[in-house]
């Protein structure tokens, strides 16, 4: 893929297409780190995000047995919400 740095504001910036963050794993917030090597600009994702590391079933096993749940009380509505 092609790409040309283009100025952001007082900075420089490259656009990535979402095919690339996709491949790489990567979307729009997550933090990289950016290095040079042999002239040769290096963006690494800053720390592996696992999506869907849990699922329900195993969440809802970690909860006391005991646990009951209850209905909280935030009082009388402030303004237009609808109870």
């Amino acid at each position: 893929m092609l790409a040309v740095v283009q100025k952001w504001g007082n900075s420089q910036g490259l656009s990535f297409s979402k095919d690339i963050l996709n491949k790489a794993q990567l979307s729009i917030g997550d933090e990289v780190f950016v290095s040079v090597q042999d002239r040769q600009i290096i963006v690494k994702a800053a720390a592996q995000v696992v999506r869907g590391k849990y699922s329900l079933q195993e969440l809802l096993a970690k909860m006391p047995h005991d646990y009951k749940p209850y209905e909280e009380n935030w009082g009388s509505p402030v303004g237009k919400e609808i109870w």
